[in-house]
């Protein structure tokens, strides 16, 4: 499900779950343990990157409906440390937002240092209010953090999903590019950084992280908590299946 390319001091780590990326729980651990052993294998910097595209759908809720409650809250358990691990990673993490990012996907950017979106009519954003989720309160602080008070309120509470030129303007993610070019511009980013005084670098780096890794720790076992009651609760449930069984005829409507 994962691609791993070295290229020099830069990891690139591909998602490649077909057709659209979605995170069930093997790739959430697979992606966890990538973060994790990038720097401890030698890497001095990291992209994480799609397809052109895509670059995940977010929680592949059709896998997860089957799950019970143990495991569901373990998903969350393991996508929490998925989260902490890239907010605490010692080296600096880009996305290459290479396509479609709603809900779960848009998190994996927003917790990255940095993020590369194709231009377009691409979407990003936190949906989940519009599948019936509430929106846990440290992915909401780190939506803040990137985008300010007033937009997070508006478009969390709405659910937005906004195209890339708005997303770029309101701060979810900095520079925008071709779907093509996404993975080597995050590159040369990351690599930009390598030349930097690294004890310099980390330290400041460290700094400017530590509000956002403090907000994971903090928030991690409450808001694990809260998403498991909430994914059983009769209205998101309804939400969920809902959900699922439109996912379930656009297969069968696009072969026709």
């Amino acid at each position: 499900m994962l691609e791993i390319l070295d290229r020099g001091d830069v990891r690139v780590v591909r998602l490649q779950r077909p057709p659209v990326n979605a995170l069930n729980a093997e790739l959430i651990t697979a992606l966890a343990k990538a973060v994790e052993a990038a720097p401890v294998e030698g890497a001095r910097g990291l992209v994480l990157a799609g397809r052109p595209g895509i670059f995940s759908a977010g929680l592949d809720v059709p896998a997860l409906l089957q799950l019970n409650r143990s495991e569901l809250e373990q998903v969350w358990r393991d996508f929490y440390r998925l989260i902490r691990a890239l907010a605490a990673s010692p080296i600096p993490v880009a996305a290459a937002v290479t396509g479609h990012s709603p809900a779960g996907g848009a998190v994996l950017a927003i917790f990255c240092d940095h993020r590369v979106m194709a231009e377009g009519n691409f979407k990003i954003g936190l949906n989940e209010v519009r599948v019936g989720i509430a929106l846990p309160s440290a992915i909401y602080r780190a939506f803040e953090r990137l985008v300010g008070l007033r937009q997070a309120e508006l478009r969390a509470i709405r659910g937005d999903l906004v195209d890339s030129a708005t997303a770029l303007r309101i701060g979810l993610v900095d520079e925008l590019c071709s779907a093509e070019e996404a993975e080597v511009r995050a590159e040369t980013w990351v690599g930009g950084l390598l030349d930097l005084p690294p004890t310099a670098f980390a330290a400041t780096r460290a700094l400017a992280r530590r509000g956002l890794l403090q907000t994971v720790e903090e928030r991690t076992e409450g808001d694990i908590q809260a998403a498991t009651e909430g994914w059983f609760s009769d209205e998101t449930q309804a939400a969920l299946h809902g959900l699922a069984a439109s996912l379930a005829k656009k297969p069968a409507e696009e072969a026709r």
